[in-house]
């Protein structure tokens, strides 16, 4: 790493995220990062880390902004920041200049419903066509019912079936968007875990997975090129027949946390079902959930409270 703080900010960058970054990360993660540097490189070609300050950081944030959406400027941020962060604990920036950022972003379409409510996805369930055959309707079904990512149910293979104890291990996924067509590592060691299922999933997919090949995923065929669009396009339209809001297949995980959490289910339960590293991710994807839980809490309160008297 640079020793002195007028090393350019992409420069500074670029050797951070080799260090720390590289082969520490999957392919998939790193190249974001490698896409965040080209932006940076792009944007700001001259300024160097000394320059760095409230001001030139959020001018930075602001132009990013203009073509990009808010969610993209904030993992674009998130990105930057980690690697800022760094610099000013070495001694190589005197402030944060990333506190209190404001995130912007353009609004180029309307984003899909994130979760459906219990109803909701009752109804979409029932518009699933559950053959005798694998299919991407068993596909939403099973991460409906567990809160797999979309990886993590391609990479799926019989022996991850646990029919005896109800449950399914994940300890792989499949790596989707690149040529390889290959098992590949879990996001994160905590995404290495054992989810339990419902007797009703284990027993149709114990008919469904008896002739299949043990080790070898059972919604894929090795070589085959797998989209993210074609699930989400097939999973629309069983949405627009339902009569309900359309949902992603990430949606659908969403979906389920928050069905669970609804349920009473506690937060670090949750977090363990879904493969999360620590509460916090859980906690602030599901705050909208969260807060909504709270202020059921606080009537309760308030209720019993007033049976003291």
């Amino acid at each position: 790493m640079p020793q002195g703080n007028k090393i350019l900010l992409h420069v500074y960058y670029k050797q951070w995220m080799t260090l720390y970054k590289k082969g520490a990360v999957r392919v998939i993660t790193y190249q974001k990062y490698l896409q965040t540097l080209k932006h940076v490189r792009m944007l700001v070609p001259k300024l160097k880390l000394n320059e760095l300050n409230r001001k030139s950081y959020q001018e930075l944030l602001n132009v990013y902004a203009q073509t990009h959406e808010k969610q993209t400027v904030l993992d674009f941020h998130h990105q930057l920041k980690a690697a800022i962060l760094d610099a000013l604990e070495e001694g190589l920036l005197t402030i944060d200049p990333t506190r209190k950022v404001v995130i912007k972003g353009t609004v180029t379409h309307q984003h899909k419903a994130k979760f459906l409510n219990q109803q909701q996805l009752t109804k979409l369930l029932a518009q699933l066509e559950l053959g005798d055959d694998i299919s991407w309707d068993y596909f939403f079904l099973l991460i409906a019912k567990t809160g797999l990512r979309f990886s993590e149910a391609l990479g799926i293979t019989p022996n991850d079936f646990d029919l005896t104890r109800l449950s399914l291990s994940i300890n792989k996924t499949w790596d989707y968007k690149t040529s390889s067509g290959s098992f590949a590592l879990t996001k994160n060691r905590a995404s290495i875990r054992k989810v339990p299922v419902d007797w009703q999933v284990a027993m149709q997919f114990a008919q469904l997975i008896k002739d299949q090949p043990k080790d070898q995923p059972i919604f894929v065929k090795v070589g085959q090129q797998i989209y993210n669009a074609t699930a989400n396009d097939r999973l629309s339209r069983y949405c627009k027949r339902a009569g309900i809001p359309e949902i992603s297949v990430h949606g659908l995980r969403h979906t389920h946390a928050s069905l669970l959490l609804y349920a009473g289910v506690s937060i670090g339960s949750v977090a363990r079902r879904l493969g999360h590293s620590n509460m916090n991710t859980t906690q602030r994807t599901y705050l909208h959930v969260i807060q909504e839980l709270e202020n059921q809490d606080t009537d309760k309160i308030m209720r019993y409270l007033t049976t003291l008297m």
